[in-house]
């Protein structure tokens, strides 16, 4: 977390936004114009969800009360809804002693698990599910990592982390000891990725810093008290679980060469060369970004600086938060795109080919439209369904105090909504409904289609606030598919498996997986635009089995679920 002050800041954003209305141009033939918002509801209040964050702010700003949580969508009961599972924080008193692990010690600091019910609204099912939580929550991820067919969570704390086996019958049981992956120190996202095709999910989780209760006096003008800065704490390396088949895992990063320390805060999946192997990219806070390939023999080797997409194109570093693999350009090759905090710019990679992307940014006019905003969850969604996967960012700043330092910037901000033209990215925000002119603290950000209207949705979680459930009501004519994978040779939720559509228009691809964004996991239900064509002309599944399937002529408009051929 980077607090950059710039003086020039508001001529910078006056020839930014010159630039951005000099470059707005109409989208490809039979497109709609570049201005079409969309229409997000937030439905919170009507759905039954009753949420709060605790942060338990203090005196001291001790950095573990700025950073949020996250949220996961997904459907835990294979009903077909999806349900929404959130993270909340602990009890932290001022002062704290050095070595203390903070507890949950009352039913508001639980985490959260709503399950959805067949009208669209929420029940709050966490007692019964056993999913409470016991210390200070960050991050999620969801995956069926003993192949029984249904979602289990691993939920990331302060001092230590949780398994939750999902026994099937709307329970949960807490198997961390016996899977021994507890660790210790600071954990935030974490990626559910079988990372040697054996069929069984393997887990990648990173860590922050290396950080205690020491009180850590950091000023800003010499007199206001503030958080500290990442540089103050030293990095530490992430933690990569091999699933032994048997309920139980083996830590092996140093053997598998994910071992880097970092200050890691997203984590993303995609196999960005072609090769056939999935790779890793994890975001880091003010220092480089790693990008982990798969070398295909069962290591991995860091090649982000190299590959393009470790710093800016001027080399900066800046505070990576949230993160997503996707492929913005349609041109069959997965991109990269980073959040980070106001006067850096959120980063994006375009993938030019044979192991190596450009810094598209400026190029793209996501510069101009995110100089003045810190991100923190992003996530590619083709919110309008027209065949191009436009951006949704939870914004806000990590710095409580940062208007005092800098009146041009804002703790709390309004979500951001980056239209994807096919030639760059257009800010649609401001009328795209009443949400985008709230101001949250955000942080993370799941997606997914929660009523099953073909429309994406989000789940916003916020610090010392409630969580959003944004619903899509975009009014569109455009076609849409959904995937649902089920894997039988490759790991049960086929996540890695890269999905490409062919329609008369041209071809899209996407990568399965609930990684992705800043602390949180998303439905692993794979969603394409297809604008105004009603059939798929080809669908080209290639599983992390090696085994390529391709279905032919597929109705728009339906959620189709498709096994792996045994």
């Amino acid at each position: 977390m980077r607090f950059r002050i710039a003086a020039t800041a508001g001529v910078v954003l006056v020839l930014g936004l010159w630039f951005l209305a000099a470059r707005v141009q109409s989208g490809s033939a039979g497109e709609q114009p570049d201005t079409v918002p969309g229409k997000f509801v937030d439905a919170t209040a009507t759905s039954g969800i009753q949420f709060h964050h605790y942060a338990s702010q203090t005196a001291k700003k001790y950095m573990l009360e700025i950073m949020g949580s996250g949220v996961a969508l997904f459907d835990y009961d294979n009903d077909g809804r999806l349900d929404i599972f959130l993270l909340n924080g602990a009890p932290i008193s001022d002062p704290t002693p050095l070595g203390a692990i903070p507890r949950k010690t009352d039913p508001k600091y639980w985490n959260r698990l709503y399950h959805q019910k067949p009208d669209g609204t929420f029940e709050d099912v966490t007692e019964r599910a056993g999913v409470q939580g016991k210390g200070y929550g960050y991050g999620v991820a969801v995956g069926d990592y003993d192949n029984d067919g249904y979602e289990d969570l691993f939920v990331t704390e302060y001092g230590g982390n949780r398994l939750y086996h999902n026994n099937g019958n709307g329970t949960f049981t807490d198997v961390t000891d016996k899977a021994g992956v507890g660790s210790s120190g600071w954990s935030t996202s974490a990626a559910w990725v079988d990372l040697d095709n054996d069929g069984f999910l393997d887990l990648v989780v990173l860590r922050y810093v290396e950080w205690d209760f020491q009180d850590h006096l950091c000023l800003v003008n010499g007199t206001l008290r503030t958080y500290c800065r990442p540089d103050t704490f030293p990095a530490i390396a992430p933690l990569v679980y091999h699933n032994n088949r048997d309920g139980t895992f083996t830590e092996v990063s140093r053997q598998l060469g994910i071992s880097k320390p970092g200050k890691g805060l997203g984590i993303a999946i995609a196999d960005y060369d072609r090769d056939g192997h999935i790779d890793v990219y994890v975001a880091n806070d003010s220092m480089p970004g790693f990008l982990y390939h798969n070398k295909g023999n069962g290591t991995f080797e860091e090649v982000a600086l190299l590959a393009g997409v470790g710093v800016t194109d001027s080399g900066r570093t800046y505070a990576g938060m949230g993160v997503d693999f996707a492929d913005y350009n349609n041109d069959g090759l997965p991109d990269l795109a980073v959040a980070d905090l106001a006067l850096e710019t959120y980063a994006l990679y375009e993938n030019e080919g044979k192991g190596f992307f450009k810094y598209a940014t400026d190029a793209s006019g996501l510069g101009n439209i995110t100089m003045q905003h810190s991100g923190m969850g992003l996530h590619f969604i083709d919110y309008d369904n027209d065949g191009w996967k436009d951006l949704l960012v939870s914004q806000g700043h990590v710095m409580d105090t940062v208007d005092q330092v800098n009146p041009n910037l804002h703790y709390r901000e309004p979500i951001l909504l980056a239209r994807n033209t096919g030639k760059g990215f257009v800010d649609v925000s401001a009328a795209s409904g009443e949400i985008f002119h709230q101001a949250w603290a955000g942080r993370g950000l799941a997606v997914g289609d929660i009523n099953n209207d073909g429309r994406m949705d989000a789940v916003v979680s916020t610090s010392e606030g409630p969580a959003h459930v944004l619903l899509n009501q975009t009014r569109t004519p455009n076609h849409w598919l959904i995937l649902k994978l089920t894997g039988h040779k490759s790991n049960r939720d086929a996540i890695g498996a890269e999905v490409k559509v062919v329609t008369a228009r041209g071809m899209q691809m996407a990568t399965v997986t609930t990684a992705g964004s800043y602390l949180s996991s998303s439905d692993k239900r794979v969603h394409f635009g297809l604008g105004p064509e009603t059939t798929a002309q080809k669908v080209e599944i290639r599983w992390p089995s090696g085994i390529l399937q391709t279905l032919h002529d597929v109705k728009a408009d339906q959620i189709l679920a498709v096994d792996e051929p045994r």
